[in-house]
């Protein structure tokens, strides 16, 4: 059927017709219990209009019932023109000629197929749904909900700055003043920080620390080292022996509760033993530059006085080979000789520029010395020469020197130990700068604490490494030496603790002490071999750990040094 020219679409097939009503929900005419419209509320509903298809146009469009301009059966109304406005689509008035208005009906509404009064009459039901639902007036009062929540947050209001004209009120007490008629107490007076005696430059009169001048006991006690320093040695005793011999004197040594005492008033950073065979003789050195003598044979409190010869750390200590009545001590900044014969600490070298760290006699008459620095530098000291100045100063390449060792036999070599390097050099071919070891023991992988040759040979070399590694070399080529043993051993003792030297028994080619880590605390002997031949402890009376250990060269006696600047001696 056609109107105005334009063909109407045909009507829809049943197919479509069957899609269309699936579509359309069923009930939409009822009205939803309040149950359903709560549901329904907290849910959005989506409803897809999608336009079908139609060959040959398409379909007119239609207004919801209640929208503007729509009549009360839903069916859209062809807007009627102005007076004298020409017809739309090129349509004729109804009085002119060639006009279809007879087809139109005769309430002036175009003629709409089933198919369209379905659709309309769907849509018309859908808007009634949704009307019912008042969605809008649910969105406004969740709307008013949200606002309503957001008010009474309320943000903490900023405190007003003081005016400058307002004062605080403050306590008498914070004020720290008197109140009246009562005094306040006075504060405790603020411990200061001990300080170090400084000692001036040259000779230092050999007085103990509690003395001020001589006292019969100062006396005693250099008579008694006068008088062992008199007696000859005996050297006719083999220095090895066997090892089933050797670990018996071990086990035989003990401590007991009258040798342990304190000798100095700080930790222990060096340790000599007298080698006379009658009389126990032990010297300390700490770490603020005290020396203490103890006579370990007199079981008195006599038998310990403490002298200040140096202003820092005493690191290196050692009695004359020739004559054991010196007693050479190094500090930071000066190298003295202790003689008992004069009752003096004589000044033999003192450095300005960089501390030393340690020294070491180059022949028996203990005349010239090889002296290390901590910078990394070399020198070489004549005691027959006047003046404190070394005779020469060489840089070996080192960052840093800690130790220096001469060998027992080859007296022109010696044993350097620096920051990871350890070398053997020639102190003949020493020069100022340029200087190249005869051979390096390689394998340290951080500070190396020491380095010595074996007393007897010098053909092993033991070494203190903080890779908690003891290293044994085999030196028997001076220039070639090779790693013979490795060690795994605690070596982290940390800033309160002197760093571990491990020293060679002077009776034994093989055998050497450490200190410990472990507990119970105790001091262990190891062969070259890397075997753990032995440990001395006492859960009695070793409680700490002793980093400084000196065997007696002659005699089975073991001494022990710790922190707090106390001696333990084991002894048979």
């Amino acid at each position: 059927m056609e109107r105005g020219g334009t063909e109407l679409p045909p009507e829809p097939s049943a197919h479509t017709r069957q899609r269309m009503e699936e579509r359309t929900p069923p009930g939409a005419g009822a009205q939803p219990s309040p149950e359903e419209r709560r549901a329904l509320a907290g849910r959005q509903l989506r409803v897809l209009l999608t336009p079908l298809a139609v060959p040959g146009g398409r379909l007119p469009h239609k207004r919801l019932l209640g929208a503007a301009g729509g009549s009360p059966d839903g069916k859209r109304r062809r807007p009627e023109p102005p007076p004298g406005s020409p017809p739309a689509n090129g349509a004729a008035e109804p009085d002119s000629d060639g006009s279809d208005s007879g087809d139109a009906p005769p309430d002036g509404s175009p003629q709409l197929s089933a198919y369209e009064r379905k659709r309309l009459k769907n849509i018309t039901e859908n808007a009634k749904f949704f009307a019912a639902l008042n969605l809008h007036k649910s969105a406004a009062r969740l709307q008013q909900i949200a606002t309503r929540k957001q008010s009474h947050v309320t943000r903490r209001a900023k405190p007003k700055k003081a005016e400058d004209g307002a004062v605080r009120r403050r306590s008498m007490r914070l004020q720290r003043v008197e109140p009246p008629g009562i005094p306040m107490p006075e504060a405790p007076a603020q411990p200061e920080e001990e300080e170090y005696p400084q000692v001036p430059a040259g000779p230092v009169p050999m007085v103990p620390e509690d003395q001020t001048g001589d006292g019969p006991l100062t006396d005693d006690l250099l008579a008694t080292w006068l008088r062992m320093s008199e007696v000859k040695a005996n050297d006719t005793e083999e220095h090895t022996c066997d090892m089933t011999r050797y670990q018996d004197s071990l086990n035989s040594m003990f401590l007991s509760e009258a040798n342990i005492k304190k000798v100095v008033k700080y930790r222990v950073s060096s340790m000599a033993i007298h080698p006379s065979e009658s009389i126990i003789l032990v010297a300390a050195g700490d770490k603020s530059g005290q020396v203490g003598l103890w006579n370990v044979s007199c079981e008195s409190e006599e038998g310990v006085r403490v002298f200040v010869p140096h202003s820092f750390t005493v690191s290196c200590m050692h009695f004359s080979p020739c004559n054991p009545a010196h007693l050479l001590s190094l500090s930071n900044e000066t190298l003295r000789c202790g003689d008992v014969t004069r009752a003096v600490f004589d000044e033999i070298c003192r450095s300005e520029d960089s501390f030393l760290s340690s020294f070491d006699f180059l022949e028996d008459g203990a005349s010239t010395m090889i002296v290390g620095h901590y910078v990394g530098d070399v020198s070489v000291v004549d005691r027959r020469t006047p003046g404190t100045s070394p005779e020469l100063s060489v840089d070996i390449g080192f960052k840093r020197t800690r130790t220096v060792h001469i060998h027992p036999v080859h007296k022109q070599y010696f044993l350097a130990a620096g920051s990871v390097d350890v070398g053997i050099y020639d102190v003949r071919y020493l020069k100022s700068k340029g200087n190249k070891p005869v051979s390096s023991l390689k394998g340290h992988t951080k500070s190396v604490a020491s380095a010595y040759f074996s007393p007897v040979t010098g053909n092993r070399v033991v070494t203190v490494c903080a890779d908690d590694k003891l290293r044994v070399y085999d030196t028997t080529s001076l220039t070639s030496a090779a790693l013979l043993s490795t060690i795994k051993h605690n070596n982290n003792t940390g800033r309160w603790l002197t760093r571990f030297r491990a020293v060679w028994d002077p009776k034994r080619e093989d055998c050497f002490v450490v200190g410990s880590m472990a507990r119970p605390r105790q001091i262990e002997v190891f062969r070259d071999t890397g075997t753990l031949l032995h440990a001395f402890c006492s859960a009695d009376r070793l409680s700490s750990i002793c980093s400084i250990n000196v065997l007696h060269p002659r005699r089975s006696i073991l001494v022990g040094g710790n922190s707090s600047g106390r001696l333990h001696v084991f002894k048979e």
